[in-house]
């Protein structure tokens, strides 16, 4: 027996566009994780982020800390400390993902799902 769109409540059906309210609300959100990933960094990690640019976005499909490197040393240094990032970000946020942009904008940023975290063990 299939429902037709006119049987369900107005309150049931998803908002077409986000409201101030919630725009802020995840603002707020993305602020929180990030602070919690940030404090569960050691000094090495939060060190090698002070020289990025960091952040926290959600979109439909995931959290994502994304980190935008400003050289090609950083970029490698980054991409060697990501296990263990991923798996402080796991335990925060069973479903996010960390994306890593190189220096150059013409390049492909490297992407990883946190849940993914056991295809990557042999990289820590």
């Amino acid at each position: 027996m299939s429902r037709r769109e006119s049987e369900f409540n107005a309150d049931d059906k998803h908002p077409i566009q986000a409201t101030s309210a919630d725009i802020i609300l995840r603002q707020q959100l993305e602020y929180s994780i990030s602070r919690y990933f940030y404090q569960g960094c050691d000094r090495i990690i939060q060190n090698l982020l002070s020289h990025c640019r960091w952040y926290m976005t959600t979109d439909a499909s995931a959290l994502t800390l994304v980190i935008e490197c400003p050289d090609q040393v950083s970029n490698w240094k980054i991409l060697q400390k990501i296990v263990p990032m991923a798996s402080i970000l796991y335990g925060i946020v069973r479903s996010a993902k960390i994306r890593v942009c190189p220096p150059d904008p013409n390049a492909v940023p490297f992407e990883m799902r946190v849940d993914e975290l056991s295809v990557y063990r042999d990289w820590a």
